[in-house]
């Protein structure tokens, strides 16, 4: 396979991952892992310069959990 042909087949797979995960469904690759979408509440943080307390907002991130057969190889 080339360059070309292997990047464009890794822009489609994240392409197509990206737009399941934003309609809020789970990619699931058989022994490999699962791609998620989870939220993350609005928390309370720091500034690391000063100290000085933040306002963290709530957000949505992408989580992926590793299958069984990818796990036991590593």
């Amino acid at each position: 396979m080339t360059n070309t042909l292997a990047n464009a087949a890794l822009d489609s797979f994240t392409t197509t991952v990206q737009k399941t995960l934003k309609s809020g469904d789970k990619v699931t690759l058989v022994g490999f892992g699962t791609f998620s979408v989870s939220k993350r509440a609005a928390r309370t943080g720091r500034n690391p310069q000063t100290g000085a307390p933040l306002k963290i907002k709530a957000k949505k991130v992408a989580r992926f959990k590793a299958g069984k057969d990818l796990s036991s190889k590593i």
